[in-house]
C-alpha cells in the first residue's frame, strides 16, 4: 500500500471511531450525569482508537 493510501485509511478509520466517540459520550453523560465519566469514556476509546490505527 502507498504512503497515501495508508495515510488516507487510517484517517478514514479515526472518522470512524469519532462517531461512536460523540454518541456514546452522549449516553455515559446522559446515564451518568458526570462530566468526567464521559471524559473517561472518551479517552478509552480515544486510546483503543490509536492502538487500532497504529496497527494498519
Amino acid at each position: 500500500m502507498t504512503t497515501i493510501e495508508s495515510i488516507s485509511r487510517k484517517i478514514g478509520t479515526l472518522v470512524i471511531f469519532g462517531v461512536p466517540l460523540i454518541v456514546g459520550g452522549g449516553i455515559v453523560y446522559y446515564f451518568a450525569q458526570s462530566f468526567p465519566a464521559m471524559y473517561i469514556f472518551e479517552v478509552v476509546l480515544l486510546l483503543a482508537a490509536l492502538g487500532f490505527v497504529s496497527k494498519l
